[in-house]
């Protein structure tokens, strides 16, 4: 296997550059660093990003989550091991990540329950974790990178 190019953030260091700072910010808003590794997991899995499956859970490990809960991102709805709010993040993140796939891409029930676990401030950075995921997913797939080259 062999990548089209390298990552399209590593080539233009400006993109990189302004990904990082993104992706920074919902840790610094007070998010769970786990939380946010649950919401990368379960994103690159939807979108097929080997680099993120492979990478993500990693900085999880590092973080304290453990290979239960990580076994059992995909199939979330149907474990015990995550909490009402990680559930509501888990399932905003998916809406997020499949927007083409129903007419009302984050219906009401969903952001509903979200906002009933975030404040304003922790929605908001969720959110943009979510964007920020799926950036890095579509930049790895699209170039296909190669998973187990990036070693966080």
């Amino acid at each position: 296997m062999q990548a089209r190019m390298g990552n399209p953030a590593v080539v233009i260091p400006e993109a990189m550059q302004a990904l990082h700072a993104l992706g920074t910010l919902p840790a610094k808003s007070g998010l769970s660093p786990i939380l946010l590794e649950l919401v990368n997991l379960r994103a690159s899995q939807i979108n097929g990003c080997s680099v993120c499956i492979d990478g993500h859970p990693r900085i999880a490990k590092k973080a304290g989550e453990t290979d239960e809960r990580l076994f059992a991102v995909s199939a979330w709805r149907d474990t015990p091991y995550f909490t009402p709010a990680e559930r509501a993040a888990l399932a905003l993140t998916e809406a997020v990540t499949r927007v083409s796939d129903r007419t009302d891409p984050v219906p009401d029930d969903i952001w509903d329950e979200a906002t009933r676990h975030f404040d304003g401030k922790s929605m908001a950075a969720l959110v943009i974790a979510i964007a920020n995921i799926n950036v890095w997913n579509r930049l790895n797939v699209a170039t296909r990178q190669i998973a187990g080259e990036w070693k966080p």
